[in-house]
């Protein structure tokens, strides 16, 4: 048995369709049952089985001979409390949701606890499964949708990749951009692919050192927004990637306020916009 330690990844063979994914990975690693099971409905154990693997959530799980279990144990994840989201809407094939700041739009290999599809999965009346279909940078809060059958996740999918669903941002950034035009057009590639930002100037603040900016994009690349404004030299406020925002200041001004597309629900167009208050405006 190995020392417990607070990150530790283990893969352990199956021999036996006896064997118990819990006990192996108290064997094989030290941690309380306890705390593997805590894991385990966290997102943090997996299961391979031939060519296939999945999150293995249920302790009791009948094994194969030739499996393998996974562990990827971190504590200071697993520790995280996640922020809750607000439903917006709910339509059956998917739902809509408010992503506050902090909480995830999709996990990792050690655990998805603190996910919007999580979330919704054990919230959501009836209960059904969920799939992450687009993303929102951990920092940044907003409108996300959560698809509910591998069918929906996969239309929802295409919509976005074929650019048919219209995404509208509001950005707090940092500097005056009331002296420039009132619309700019940013098409820096990210990653050496295409990327496409509209922005357009709506307020200055009081103290003329912030602008309030709404932010279009035809593409939807990592931290598009982000890296597009800090290229303009108006970085979004609270951005401590791409700005000059120090830790413990306040949290990144980026929220994505609108969706609009054809719901392949109910086959009409539909606009989901969050309530003004939380959409950023200078008083």
């Amino acid at each position: 048995m190995s020392k417990p330690t607070e990150r530790q990844e283990v893969h352990v063979p199956v021999e036996s369709s006896q064997d118990n994914a819990v006990d192996l990975l108290h064997q094989a690693t030290g941690l309380s049952k306890q705390r593997i099971k805590s894991a385990m409905t966290r997102g943090a154990v997996w299961l391979t089985r031939g060519k296939k693997t999945q999150r293995l959530r249920r302790a009791k799980r009948t094994l194969a001979e030739d499996d393998e279990v996974h562990l990827y144990y971190d504590e200071k994840i697993l520790a995280e409390a996640p922020t809750e989201p607000t439903l917006l809407a709910d339509i059956g094939g998917y739902s809509v949701w408010r992503k506050p700041y902090g909480l995830r739009s999709q996990g990792s290999k050690w655990g998805d606890h603190c996910t919007v599809a999580r979330w919704a999965e054990q919230h959501l009346q009836p209960e059904r499964p969920a799939f992450t279909v687009h993303r929102l940078d951990r920092a940044a809060s907003g409108l996300l949708l959560v698809a509910h059958s591998k069918s929906m996740a996969a239309e929802l999918s295409r919509l976005f990749g074929e650019r048919e669903i219209e995404k509208r941002y509001r950005a707090v950034v940092v500097g005056d951009l009331s002296q420039g035009p009132a619309f700019i057009q940013v098409e820096e590639p990210i990653d050496e692919k295409e990327a496409i930002s509209e922005v357009s100037f709506r307020q200055l603040s009081a103290d003329g050192e912030r602008s309030l900016v709404d932010i279009r994009i035809e593409t939807g690349r990592k931290h598009q927004i982000r890296r597009h404004l800090a290229a303009l030299g108006h970085p979004v406020c609270g951005d401590r990637l791409y700005g000059e925002a120090a830790e413990g200041s306040m949290d990144l001004q980026l929220t994505a306020y609108l969706l609009a597309f054809h719901c392949p629900v109910n086959d009409e167009r539909v606009e989901y916009r969050l309530p003004a208050e939380w959409i950023p405006e200078f008083s």
